[in-house]
């Protein structure tokens, strides 16, 4: 599996980056080319370190596909629209299984 992670810190109003993220970011990585599944994880408490808001976890299969997807225009208009309500928020990652 590789993966795109991406990791938001607390926004100064988390109602409105719901809005944005869950009614208009989301539908448009649903449409991203190679995109196998999206996993998302709300963080309710930090025990240590820096804290954050939600966690976005995007499987592509493998790395070729995943490279291929951040080419895309899908992708590309997906982070348009990310940095419209999350810009200063966000930290984008590619992850790979070990083990």
């Amino acid at each position: 599996m590789s993966a795109l992670i991406a990791l938001y810190k607390q926004p100064p109003d988390s109602e409105a980056f719901d809005q944005a993220y869950f009614g208009t970011h989301l539908p448009l990585i649903s449409k991203v080319p190679g995109l196998r599944s999206t996993k998302i994880s709300r963080f309710t408490r930090t025990l240590m370190g820096e804290g954050y808001y939600l966690m976005a976890e995007m499987d592509f299969g493998d790395k070729d596909t995943l490279k291929a997807a951040m080419r895309s225009p899908e992708m590309a208009a997906a982070g348009e629209i990310l940095n419209s309500f999350a810009e200063g928020l966000v930290t984008l990652m590619f992850a790979e299984p070990q083990g």
